[in-house]
């Protein structure tokens, strides 16, 4: 087992505030550990979280959920139970692999992916640079607010001519 605790999911926490951001959840869901092919009951016993209670909501997140529980079985290494030839079960690690093994010491496992937020610089353009923000949301505020009176007015001259 890792000594950083189990291996858990990257989840979008609740509530606007936060929902563009990501954090460590509680645990894998079942669907994700259906889809990297791993038993919910084994998953307890190599150091990774499962709760049968959360949700996928959206595919984008299951799929990162399982490429993460997919690197973590493919840099994990299990230990046979016991000394002997007949104690190797299938899914153990060869002893070859086993001589120069070092422990992961890392406060996390798998550490959450920062995103960059580095906004590439560009040239403002001759439209950008003729085109006010300010004139055309007030000239939006200006029609929203008169719309009532102007459908009125409309209503009038179509009634009129009819």
């Amino acid at each position: 087992r890792p000594a950083a605790g189990l291996l858990r999911p990257i989840v979008h926490p609740p509530t606007q505030r936060y929902n563009m951001k990501l954090r460590l959840g509680k645990g894998f869901t079942l669907d994700e550990l259906k889809e990297a092919k791993i038993p919910r009951k084994f998953a307890k016993t190599i150091g990774i979280a499962v709760d049968h209670r959360r949700r996928n909501r959206c595919s984008e997140s299951l799929q990162a959920n399982v490429e993460r529980l997919k690197l973590y079985m493919s840099k994990l290494l299990l230990f046979p139970k016991k000394s002997g030839t007949k104690s190797v079960k299938k899914g153990d690690t060869p002893r070859s692999e086993l001589k120069d093994v070092a422990q992961n010491t890392l406060k996390e496992i798998i550490p959450v992916p920062k995103p960059s937020t580095e906004i590439e610089a560009r040239a403002i353009t001759a439209d950008e640079k003729e085109k006010s923000a300010y004139k055309a949301l007030k000239k939006a505020r200006t029609n929203k607010h008169f719309l009532g009176a102007k459908m009125k007015k409309e209503k009038a001259a179509a009634a009129k001519d009819a």
